[in-house]
């Protein structure tokens, strides 16, 4: 005997799943009931006895969907495969109260033609094409009850399926379900090459799934779960190119669907392009009650644990627990954009209420953790027990003040090389980190961990390691109520902190100073000075002389401090002096203060007028067939176009490019291998910047001169965000030679130069 009953699982009760339960009381999964509900399904139909003959080459489809009906017709049945290897040369229509289930040693295997046309949606516009469409598959089904795929078998689109858009009579799915009510797969069935997607269900409610394979790395999605609630899933094994596990939302079906009380448990996931365990990037609508435990992800291309809110979703109450983490890109991703790809043109959504436990990785994260939400929405009451990462390091220092310029993508990447190479918080509210340990692989220059522009950030018995060039282990910025207890080194000592433009918000003995400037700018023409007023204050403890430096100074100014060390709560002055050949223009200054604990900045400008403007002139380009698409811009701004042979436009530019002089480069010259590839001059001392496309990386002829700044140039291009990484070099008056981008193969962009 069997009853269906609420059943709340996970750490403190937060999720709860409809499960089947047994007459002794725990959730059961029971091999034998291939019924998803405990329904009567006495009635076996074996395809062989429809006509379906296993020899691999005749086209069994037909047999099959007559034993379908037949189980249909009866009321519910099994539609058994016995071993062989059966062709689905056309799409299997799945229909109420019918479970397929595959013999050890038996196959279904796809084809590459004669699947039934996609059909028409007259919501396309709101997702990608594989979202849209469900009958160009292998299998579908509709508005369907009670229904199952189960069996030591496997179900192989054996190479033939798309993983993009299908022509006419291809498919790009195995499975393809919406508006399905109770749903059972697993049972040891294995689903092998699915296209675009191993599995899509859309509008479901009451799945269950226990010991399923999914094994599409050579193909893209394993399992796509959209707007669809009541998940059961255990000991479940994806390998895919695309995402693994995702959890979605999207217009495809013309609503905005709920989504929630879902609970996976024991999972190997790996990811080759993309991401493990994700929420998004469609999110329409809400997600709520989520737990994962036991989960293992071996790789991702992306996210390891992804979650993004980019269509007005509010996802809410997930618990991540006992998760171990390998070679993924980025270990941990939260994310709100503002796309409102859906019909209902949907506000910015939110992310709320998430707690990570016990979790650990290596080898994790080519970019650093990240929490990102936006102005007025930011993520928030969000917590890190017993969190354990080893970050690959290996990157230079770069200016910890500098927010990432958000390009508006979901992708870990669209925000380039974090200031932190642990955790980057940006507007987020009610962060706790407890037991938390940040660890390098490799020697890096930037702190462990960064908050900025957020409030309510607790981090208590947090152990970081520290790079050899780092300014400061751990950064508030802009914090409005920040706790830090306990915060020490790796092998032992005491975390430096940086807290510029933060208010403390728990007692304890803490030495640490403020630190200002006053003006905020000056004007100065070339060829004279100015001064400002540097003061520091205690805030807290007993502060040790802070010393003083800048940066942002550039060519003809030079920046000296009277006196240059200063017990805190004693002023300094401050004086730029100008050249005749200062460059004109507006300059940020940020002045830098460092005692044995803290190190703390401050920010102004200066506008140098009457100076010398940077002139680009003597544009050579070798590659002559497209020397003509070249040309020098006055003004790099976000809605510039990139080349002079495309339509695309930037869509993120970093803060000290903007409104600098730069070349428009053709895309076409991206296959040159002429070297140098351009050349031209330049009146004054400059520093060239070279944008440069992500999927190519540092140019050959970059030698340790050229330094990476950690910035990126973005555009869109289609439905594609390109990010182009942005090194930069200095050089004096005269002629600048670069090298060829030497993309010979023509799958990336051309680069982007810039001078400043």
């Amino acid at each position: 005997m069997s009853r269906r009953t609420l059943r709340c699982v996970g750490v403190g009760a937060v999720a709860c799943v409809a499960v089947l339960v047994t007459a002794s009381g725990p959730p059961a999964w029971s091999a034998p009931a291939l019924s998803p509900l405990g329904a009567d399904h006495r009635q076996v139909f074996n395809v062989r006895d429809y006509g379906a003959t296993g020899d691999g080459t005749t086209n069994d489809t037909p047999a099959v969907n007559q034993a379908v009906a037949a189980a249909n017709t009866a009321g519910g049945g099994t539609v058994r495969f016995p071993a062989g290897t059966y062709l689905a040369g056309a799409s299997i229509h799945m229909m109420s109260e019918v479970t397929l289930s595959l013999d050890a040693g038996a196959t279904l295997l796809g084809a590459p033609q004669g699947y039934d046309v996609p059909e028409p949606n007259p919501n396309d516009a709101f997702q990608d094409f594989g979202h849209s469409h469900f009958h160009d598959a292998m299998i579908w089904g509709d508005n369907l009850k009670n229904i199952g795929f189960v069996g030591a078998g496997v179900i192989d689109g054996g190479g033939k399926l798309i993983t993009g858009d299908p022509q006419p009579g291809q498919a790009d799915k195995i499975i393809s379900l919406t508006r399905c009510d109770g749903l059972v797969v697993g049972n040891g069935l294995t689903l092998r090459r699915g296209g675009h997607f191993a599995m899509l269900i859309n509008d479901c409610n009451r799945v269950y799934s226990d010991h399923l394979t999914i094994d599409t790395a050579s193909d893209r999605d394993g399992w796509n779960i959209i707007s669809t609630r009541n998940v059961l899933i255990t000991n479940i094994d994806i390998s895919a190119n695309d995402d693994a596990l995702a959890f979605k939302s999207d217009w495809a079906l013309g609503a905005t669907l709920p989504n929630g009380n879902v609970v996976v448990n024991h999972a190997h996931l790996k990811a080759g392009c993309c991401n493990a365990l994700m929420f998004g990037s469609e999110t329409c609508g809400d997600f709520t009650n989520y737990v994962f435990n036991d989960i293992t992800i071996t790789g991702a291309g992306k996210s390891g644990l992804g979650m993004v809110s980019m269509d007005g979703a509010h996802i809410s109450n997930v618990v991540y627990s006992n998760v171990r983490m390998s070679n993924t890109d980025s270990p941990i991703l939260e994310k709100i954009g503002a796309r409102g790809r859906c019909g209902t043109k949907p506000g910015v959504g939110s992310i709320s209420n998430i707690r990570y436990r016990n979790v650990t990785g290596v080898l994790a994260g080519a970019f650093s953790p990240t929490l990102w939400g936006q102005p007025g929405r930011p993520i928030s009451n969000v917590t890190f027990d017993g969190l354990d990462l080893t970050l690959p390091g290996g990157h230079s220092a770069m200016d910890p003040n500098v927010v990432p310029t958000d390009s508006g993508d979901y992708n870990p990447r669209s925000l380039g090389v974090r200031p932190a190479y642990g955790f980057y918080l940006h507007n987020v509210a009610g962060i706790r980190f407890v037991d938390t340990a940040l660890r390098l692989a490799a020697d890096d220059g930037r702190p462990a961990f960064i908050a900025n522009g957020a409030s309510d950030v607790d981090l208590r018995h947090i152990t970081v390691q520290r790079g050899s060039g780092s300014p400061f282990d751990v950064g508030l910025q802009s914090v409005s109520g920040y706790c830090l207890r306990d915060a020490t080194l790796v092998g032992g000592g005491r975390a430096r902190i940086s807290t510029p433009g933060s208010t403390r918000s728990c007692p304890g003995r803490q030495d640490n100073f403020s630190l200002s400037l006053a003006p905020d700018s000056r004007t100065v023409v070339a060829g004279s000075s100015a001064t400002y007023t540097v003061h520091t204050a205690v805030t807290s403890g007993r502060p040790d002389p802070v010393t003083l430096n800048v940066a942002g100074s550039r060519t003809g100014t030079t920046i000296s401090f009277n006196p240059a060390t200063v017990r805190p709560g004693q002023d300094a002055t401050m004086t730029v002096s100008t050249t005749a050949a200062a460059r004109n223009g507006t300059y940020p200054l940020t002045v830098i203060g460092t005692d044995s604990a803290a190190t703390q900045y401050a920010s102004a400008t200066v506008t140098v007028t009457g100076g010398v403007d940077v002139a680009i002139g003597d544009l050579h380009v070798a590659d002559t067939a497209n020397a003509a698409l070249w040309s020098v811009q006055p003004n790099l701004q976000v809605g510039s176009i990139v080349n002079g042979d495309r339509p695309f436009a930037f869509t993120a530019v970093p803060a000290d490019l903007r409104g600098v002089p730069w070349i428009r480069t053709a895309n076409a010259s991206r296959t040159s291998t002429a070297s140098p590839l351009v050349t031209f001059s330049v009146n004054v001392d400059v520093t060239v910047a070279v944008a440069v496309d992500t999927r190519v990386g540092r140019l050959p002829w970059m030698d340790p001169s050229w330094v990476d700044t950690g910035t990126q140039l973005t555009d869109l291009e289609g439905t594609f965000f390109r990010y182009f990484e942005v090194y930069e070099k200095a050089f004096p008056a005269g002629t600048v030679a670069l090298g060829p981008d030497g993309d010979t193969a023509g799958t990336a962009n051309m680069y982007t130069v810039a001078v400043l």
